[in-house]
C-alpha cells in the first residue's frame, strides 16, 4: 500500500478547494498578510495552457524584505497598485506539479520537479517570479506562459527524484554564490560595440590585439600620428572610425551613445584622478575601462556599486599593446591553495561563501572570515571548525569590535603573512570595507565585491598601486539559468551542500516572524519555509530538540539533512 510520503513525492496527495498564502497588500511588514496571519484563498486551476505547483519549499531572502520595505514603489513592480492587485513573494522555491493543462500534457507531468530561475523576461519585460509574478509564499501556484515560453525558453529547472525540498530551493541563492566566482572576462574589445580611445599618448606607437573589433570607435586627445595609426588598424577590421577633435568625451557620451555609454575605455596616457572618476561612469553596462599609461595616478573615487550591479572592469597594463591588459589575471574562482579574507560574513550569504570556500576541492588554506560587530560570526566556526582542522584549513572567525582594533590587525597582519590575500571578498554593504581591505590584496590579487551598494556608492582606490600588482576589483548579481542549472547539478552530485545553510524552519503559519527575524538579521543563515506543513512556527535548528525530537534526531552535527526534512514532512502531515 502506497504511504503518505509516497503518495505526496508523487504529486498525488490530493488538491484541496482552498490554500494559505501570504499575499502584500502595500508596504512595510504590517502590509504581508492580514494581521500577521496568513490568508485564507481558492486553489486556482490551471488554464488550458498553465500549470499548477505544489510549493514544497521555499527560503527567506533579503530582497524580499527590500519588496515588503518597498512595496508598489519597488522597481520590479512598476508601481503597481498591492492593495488592488497584490503579489506574493518568495522567489527561491522548489515545487511539484500536481495539476497538467490540457494542451500541456506533452510537456509535463504531475509528479516532475522544479525549482524556478527566478528573473523572467517574457516580452522584453523583466517579470520576476515572487515580484511581478505570484511567488512561492503560498501553498499552490500558477505556472504560466510567461515561465513556461520566456526569452530564455523555460525557467523551470528539473530536479531529481532524491534530492531534498529545502536543498533544492536554495539553489537559487547559491547561483548567485556560484555565480560570483564564474564571472567571464572579455579577452578584448566587445564586438559590434562602442570603443573610446584618449589621450594623452605616452608612446610613439600604439597596437591592438583583438579578435573581436568594435563597429564604432571615437578617438580623443591624441596626436594626428597616433590617430593615424590606431584609426588605420581599427578600419581595416570594419569599425567606424570617428575623430571627436574638439567636441568634448562628456558630449560625446550624451550625444553619440544616447548616455547608453561606451563598451571599452581605453586610456593611452596619464590621467588625473577627477578625469578618470569621470571616464568611468561613461562605461556602459559590462563596459571595460583599461588604463595603459605608468598607472601612477592617485587614489581614485571608484563607484563600487557598479562592480557588483552594472559587472564594470577595470584593468591595465603599461605595454605598447594597449589591450594586453584585458588579457591579464582573469580569475574569478578562488585561489586554489591560497589565502582568503571574507569580510562581513555574518550574515546568510557570507556564511554560504565562506562554506562553499571550506568545501572546494582545490580551495583556499587560509580562510579570515570578519564582521564589524555582529557575533553571528562565531556560528562558523562552531558549524565548520571541526571540518576546517580535519581538512588542514586554517579557518578564523573574528569580529573586530569584540577583539578590538589592535589585536584584529594584528591578526589581519598575520594571516595575509606579508604577501596579502589571494581573494577578498566584500559581504558588507560598505565603501569603508573596500577602501580598508583594496591594500591587502596579494599581487594577481581579486577582490570580489558581493555586496550590493547602490550605484553611486563610492570608495577611494589606489588604482595604479591595484594595477601595478595586476591585482583586479570585479563583481556581479543574480544568477542566470545556467548558473541555476551549473548549481543544482553540483548540489545533486554531493558537490554542494546547501543545506548546510539552514538555521530556521516553519511552516505556511511563520511566514510573518520569518521576515520579522530576516530584517533582524537573527540568524546567521537560511529560514527555510515548508508551506505545506500547518502548525509550525517560525523553529531554529538549535531549538528543534524541544519541538520536534524525532526531526532533531535526524540532524547531522547540527546542519539540516534529507532524513530530518522527510521526518519533518511525515510529523507534519500527521499533524494536518
Amino acid at each position: 500500500m502506497e504511504g503518505v510520503m509516497e503518495r505526496y513525492q508523487a504529486g498525488r496527495e490530493g488538491i484541496p478547494e482552498t490554500m494559505l498564502a501570504w499575499p502584500l497588500y502595500g508596504t512595510g511588514l504590517d502590509s504581508l498578510g492580514q494581521d500577521h496571519q496568513a490568508v485564507r484563498l481558492p486553489v486556482p486551476m490551471p488554464g488550458a495552457y498553465q500549470l499548477l505547483a505544489r510549493i514544497d519549499a521555499v527560503g527567506l531572502c533579503f530582497s524580499d524584505i527590500k519588496l515588503i520595505r518597498a512595496g508598489g514603489d519597488h522597481p520590479r513592480l512598476y508601481g503597481r497598485d498591492l492593495a488592488a492587485d497584490p503579489t506574493i513573494p518568495g522567489h527561491e522555491v522548489s515545487l511539484t506539479i500536481v495539476e497538467v493543462g490540457e494542451q500541456l500534457g506533452d510537456r509535463f507531468h504531475i509528479g516532475q520537479r522544479f525549482v524556478v530561475q527566478a528573473d523572467i523576461y517574457y516580452h522584453g519585460v523583466n517579470l520576476a517570479y515572487g515580484y511581478m509574478l505570484r511567488g512561492g509564499l503560498a501553498q499552490y501556484s500558477l505556472i504560466g506562459e510567461e515561465i513556461l515560453n520566456g526569452d530564455e525558453g523555460c525557467y523551470l529547472i528539473p530536479i531529481q527524484a532524491d534530492v531534498g525540498y529545502a536543498e533544492t530551493a536554495l539553489t537559487e541563492p547559491w547561483a548567485c554564490i556560484e555565480a560570483s566566482h564564474r564571472i567571464p572576462y572579455r579577452p578584448g574589445l566587445k564586438e559590434g560595440g562602442t570603443a573610446l580611445f584618449a589621450g594623452p599618448c605616452e608612446q610613439a606607437r600604439y597596437t591592438l590585439t583583438s579578435e573581436t573589433w568594435p563597429e564604432q570607435a571615437f578617438l580623443a586627445d591624441m596626436s594626428e600620428d597616433v590617430e593615424l595609426d590606431l584609426g588605420g588598424e581599427l578600419a581595416a577590421h570594419g569599425t567606424e572610425v570617428v575623430r571627436l577633435g574638439d567636441e568634448p568625451i562628456s558630449e560625446a557620451y550624451e550625444r553619440r551613445t544616447e548616455d547608453q555609454g561606451f563598451d571599452d575605455i581605453l586610456l593611452l596616457g596619464p590621467r588625473s584622478a577627477p578625469e578618470v572618476e569621470e571616464l568611468t561612469g561613461y562605461l556602459a553596462q559590462g563596459g571595460v575601462l583599461s588604463l595603459s599609461s605608468d598607472l601612477k595616478i592617485s587614489p581614485v573615487e571608484v563607484d563600487v556599486g557598479r562592480f557588483h550591479y552594472d559587472d564594470i572592469k577595470i584593468v591595465g597594463s603599461g605595454d605598447s599593446d594597449v589591450t594586453a591588459g584585458y588579457r591579464g589575471n582573469v580569475r574569478s574562482e578562488l585561489k586554489p591553495d591560497g589565502r582568503a579574507w571574507f569580510l562581513g560574513a555574518g550574515g546568510p550569504m557570507g556564511q554560504m561563501q565562506v562554506q562553499r570556500a571550506l568545501m572546494m576541492e582545490d580551495g583556499p588554506r587560509v580562510i579570515l572570515a570578519s564582521n564589524l560587530r555582529s557575533g553571528r560570526i562565531k556560528s562558523l566556526a562552531r558549524r565548520f571548525g571541526t571540518y576546517a582542522g580535519r581538512e588542514g584549513i586554517d579557518l578564523v572567525c573574528l569580529t573586530r569590535e569584540e577583539v578590538g582594533d589592535v589585536a584584529y590587525f594584528d591578526e589581519l597582519g598575520r594571516l595575509a603573512d606579508e604577501k596579502g590575500f589571494d581573494d577578498i571578498v566584500v559581504l558588507a554593504p560598505s565603501p569603508r570595507a573596500v577602501e580598508e581591505a583594496a591594500p591587502y590584496l596579494a599581487e594577481g590579487g581579486v577582490m570580489n565585491v558581493f555586496a550590493g551598494m547602490p550605484r553611486g556608492t563610492t570608495a577611494q582606490v589606489d588604482l595604479g598601486e591595484l594595477l601595478a600588482r595586476e591585482a583586479r576589483i570585479i563583481g556581479s548579481s543574480g544568477s542566470s539559468i545556467e548558473d541555476l542549472e551549473y548549481t543544482l547539478r553540483k548540489a545533486e552530485r554531493g558537490e554542494l551542500q546547501p543545506n548546510g545553510s539552514v538555521a530556521a524552519i516553519a511552516g505556511i503559519e511563520g511566514v510573518w516572524e520569518g521576515m520579522q527575524a530576516l530584517a533582524e538579521g537573527r540568524f546567521p543563515g537560511k529560514v527555510v519555509i515548508y508551506p505545506q506543513i500547518e502548525g509550525l512556527g517560525l523553529t531554529p535548528l538549535d531549538g528543534l530538540r524541544s519541538a520536534l525530537p524525532e526531526v532533531a534526531d535526524k540532524l547531522e552535527n547540527g546542519i539540516w539533512t534529507r532524513e530530518a526534512e522527510r521526518r519533518l514532512l511525515q510529523e507534519g502531515w500527521r499533524r494536518a
